[in-house]
């Protein structure tokens, strides 16, 4: 309904939408060793492009804009362009995932480091997605889509720092409300575990 609404407010058109009642539903968090193991079998493209996205949890479609210009070699950080409204963000990456991606930049030609089709890139990963589900014979890997690595950072983070207003602006979110369900997800994965925080002290500099 949401679809068809916006395709005829862009072609001129109205209609009266039936109404209805959007069912909320958590989404699946996998185990680290799985997104692990995507990452170690796509091929090395995809690989770079997944390990980003679990290292910043940055949107696939901003991930999919990242240019050569947004990768900082000498600091170790990329620049985040964002989509939906979100905050430009910058992270510090990896000596793996720098890696990986200076293997991609000395065979690239393009000012783009990924390509910004974003559905071809999904179609090239959910192929390798399964070809991992058969040769791992873990279904489980089915349910692991691109957003999915968002969530399991965003849970993850959430877990280690019980900062709320941290997850949020790592996220880049303009609105806590979009964040909150990662408390709902944090609790519900580590229910048996003991808690561990990181402890923040407030300092006032004379």
């Amino acid at each position: 309904a949401d679809a068809y609404t916006a395709f005829l407010k862009m072609n001129g058109g109205t209609w009266d939408p039936p109404k209805y009642r959007v069912v909320e539903k958590l989404p699946f968090v996998p185990t680290e060793a799985e997104l692990d193991a995507l990452i170690a079998g796509c091929g090395t493209k995809t690989s770079t492009f997944l390990r980003l996205l679990k290292e910043t949890a940055a949107r696939a479609g901003e991930m999919a804009s990242l240019r050569w210009e947004d990768v900082d070699f000498q600091t170790g950080t990329i620049r985040i362009r964002p989509e939906k409204g979100s905050k430009p963000r910058i992270f510090k990456i990896s000596n793996t995932a720098l890696n990986m991606l200076a293997a991609l930049k000395a065979k690239s030609k393009s000012e783009r480091v990924f390509t910004p089709n974003l559905r071809a890139l999904r179609r090239v990963f959910h192929r390798q997605r399964e070809r991992l589900v058969r040769k791992l014979q873990n279904p489980r890997l089915r349910l692991i889509h691109l957003h999915t690595f968002r969530h399991w950072k965003a849970t993850m983070l959430y877990h280690q720092t019980k900062d709320i207003l941290y997850v949020m602006n790592f996220l880049g979110h303009k609105s806590i409300k979009n964040t909150l369900i990662y408390i709902q997800l944090e609790e519900a994965i580590f229910k048996e575990e003991s808690d561990e925080y990181i402890c923040k002290v407030v300092k006032h500099l004379d």
